[in-house]
């Protein structure tokens, strides 16, 4: 196992400190699962940006210029 030195701005240091304690881990194995699914993309858990990509791939009729106007939005 190779040891790794990263540099994080203080709040997202307390955000990790946090979210792996909400998670009975350790910063440095969020960190290592996150770089685990970073190399290897489609094992283990769905990439969630990549299920989003596939489901908007997969929506039919959609068309960001068909929006509607800001004052049909605010219509009542």
């Amino acid at each position: 196992m190779k040891n790794i030195t990263l540099s994080v701005d203080e709040e997202t240091y307390q955000r990790a400190r946090i979210a792996a304690a909400e998670r009975n881990t350790t910063v440095s194995a969020l960190v290592g699962d996150c770089l685990r699914t970073f190399a290897h993309p489609g094992e283990g858990e769905p990439n969630p940006a990549a299920a989003l990509f596939a489901a908007l791939d997969r929506a039919q009729g959609f068309s960001a210029g068909e929006r509607m106007t800001r004052e049909e939005t605010h219509e009542r």
